[in-house]
């Protein structure tokens, strides 16, 4: 067999995750569309399930799909200044349509915070007409100077929620329902583990009072924005006079919320699980969850070989691969590659003795089962799969966490390439929220990921930067 492709992930991770998302079949860069990919079959089926679980879990919370125009007038995004000042540099604007200059330039849309309201400000005009719940799949475009598949493209596809409440604790119940709904998918479907906390006010969302978000961590240490959910305050009712009457018949501005998560979530999942053969896949997010190999070597073993495999197959519910060609070294390869979690192999031996091998993706074990059992095994090899795939990220997440008293301490942390993970690392150190903390991070390339929901360590401290007392800590870390 050829030697590997794929870069070992101790020499170059950059090349090795580019590799495994080639190798996996999972997308390949649009060279004629500066910093967009191509989503191939594989990569979007993946795509294809997550969205599933997420748009299960809204409807079962009362949200309901819609869909908004592409292109926004530039005038929606001057109204909010926070907001505009923050997307203004990855804005890509549309000047001239049908031949002709338009006597307004449109914005392609980077997210829907505008144009949801300005339609909000037509939609509701009592209580009675709130709460609003809405979600929205969809693609965006924000220019980006850096661009890596999956987890930074120029259009990428995600989805975005907005939601109208008559008062702020409506809205924060609905932004920290998300942030669970965020993790519970992250955790259970994508056994990626992740920190929910707080973001800074540095690193909130342009136009947000407050943000929030899940956190997770590569396997080389770095963080993950794995999802983000936003309370806007009245700030964008004020921008787009979004008013309602109140119960007391008060004139009020609606309090508005906003999330999302997108394609990045499959780079998280590639970064998370994958290893130098190739992509891993969780069994709850493969397309394919098991493949059958017939593997014979003379004519007059075939049909009796195939007959087997199909029937097996039919129980299991596995693919057989019976393409004709294709060394059985070439077929488990190939599968090996697209992060397919149990091969099994049948062959004329099988058949005298009555069993069928069944190999892990994950652990590379292979078992020898009796046919008679593989119906059972298969699903049960599957969801202890899920549960080893989740442990051992949870064990790198734990390990890899580490504490810090001063700013040198975080420092050396994380620019210590001497390390197995090349300085990553998530660093718990007590910090204020105040931009000038953030910046002193910056200044060697780390950021305060969130402040966690839940204390875990030691509680109030003094803050590493300004000395004054803070209530836990934050996770520092270098991040995609």
């Amino acid at each position: 067999m050829a030697e590997s492709p794929i870069t070992p992930r101790s020499q170059d991770f950059a090349a090795w995750y580019q590799d495994v998302v080639l190798q996996g079949d999972m997308a390949e860069p649009a060279e004629i569309v500066k910093g967009c990919m191509v989503i191939k079959a594989n990569g979007y089926a993946v795509w294809e399930l997550m969205q599933r679980e997420f748009d299960d879990r809204f409807k079962a919370t009362n949200h309901q799909n819609v869909y908004f125009p592409l292109l926004i007038p530039q005038s929606f995004l001057r109204k909010e200044a926070e907001h505009v000042e923050g997307f203004a540099p990855e804005l890509a604007v549309v000047t001239i349509a049908g031949g002709k200059e338009l006597e307004e330039p449109y914005v392609i849309r980077p997210t829907s915070e505008t144009i949801v309201g300005h339609f909000f400000s037509k939609w509701i005009h009592s209580w009675r007409d709130l709460p609003i719940l809405m979600n929205q799949w969809a693609n965006v475009v924000r220019w980006e100077l850096r661009t890596r598949m999956f987890l930074r493209t120029t259009e990428f596809l995600w989805q975005e929620g907005h939601t109208a409440h008559s008062n702020h604790a409506e809205a924060m119940v609905e932004v920290l329902r998300i942030l669970d709904i965020y993790a519970e998918v992250a955790e259970d479907v994508m056994a990626m583990p992740v920190v929910k906390g707080a973001k800074t006010r540095a690193e909130k969302f342009a136009g947000a009072l407050r943000s929030y978000s899940i956190e997770a961590m590569m396997q080389n240490g770095l963080a993950l924005q794995a999802g983000t959910s936003h309370d806007l305050g009245q700030n964008f009712g004020k921008a787009f006079n979004v008013q309602f009457q109140s119960k007391e018949g008060q004139l009020d501005y609606v309090w508005q919320t906003s999330w999302g998560v997108s394609t990045r979530l499959v780079g998280g999942l590639i970064m998370t699980h994958s290893d130098d053969k190739g992509l891993v896949l969780p069994p709850k997010l493969a397309p394919v969850k098991s493949v059958l190999v017939p593997i014979y070597r003379k004519d007059q073993e075939r049909g009796a070989v195939l007959e087997a495999a199909h029937r097996i197959a039919k129980e299991v519910g596995a693919k057989v691969d019976d393409r004709e060609g294709q060394s059985p070294g070439a077929k488990f390869f190939h599968w090996e590659r697209r992060g397919v979690p149990i091969v099994l192999e049948l062959g004329p031996r099988d058949l005298a003795s009555g069993n069928i091998v069944m190999k892990r993706r994950d652990t590379g074990t292979k078992e020898i089962v009796p046919q008679t059992e593989i119906a059972a095994r298969v699903p049960a090899t599957l969801a202890q799969m899920q549960k080893d795939l989740y442990a051992a990220a949870k064990r790198r997440l734990k390990d890899n966490t580490v504490l810090a008293n001063s700013v040198a301490e975080v420092e050396a942390i994380l620019t210590d390439v001497s390390a197995e993970t090349g300085g990553g690392k998530f660093v718990m150190a007590h910090l204020k929220d105040d931009a000038a903390c953030d910046a002193r991070m910056k200044e060697f390339k780390a950021t305060v990921r969130c402040m966690p929901m839940v204390d875990e360590y030691d509680g109030p401290g003094k803050c590493i930067v300004t000395g004054e007392t803070v209530d836990r800590r934050a996770v520092i870390a270098k991040a995609y």
